[in-house]
């Protein structure tokens, strides 16, 4: 059964840095594209960064110039390294991946994980 399991959340402090990964597990043949989500209580979801299967980065703006992305395709894993926190990047972040198994591609969600900025 393929799963996306987010780890990595956590409490810190404004202005610090936490690293979210994402990891597919299971059997499949490829992962195509991998999209970070985060949801606030009260809020809608919102798109943090979209990181499509031929590398093209997609960056919300309440983001850009502190988080990253990265892929390690050995390892199944998107990682997202969050820099520069702020109390308004606190959300349940969630990662999403269009994965194929033999000749069906299916989208699959992580369980999330919580960050929160806060001192």
């Amino acid at each position: 059964q393929v799963q996306l399991v987010e780890s990595g959340g956590g409490l810190v402090q404004p202005g610090g840095s936490l690293r979210l990964s994402c990891s597919a597990s299971g059997s499949f043949a490829e992962i195509s594209l991998m999209v970070w989500y985060r949801q606030a209580p009260g809020r809608q979801r919102d798109l943090v960064v979209r990181f499509s299967g031929g590398g093209t980065t997609e960056y919300a703006d309440f983001v850009k110039g502190r988080f990253t992305i990265s892929r390690d395709n050995a390892k199944n894993t998107v990682s997202l390294q969050m820099n520069s926190l702020k109390p308004e990047d606190t959300a349940v972040y969630y990662c999403t991946g269009d994965i194929r198994i033999t000749t069906t591609w299916r989208n699959y969600w992580g369980q999330g994980t919580q960050v929160t900025v806060s001192s």
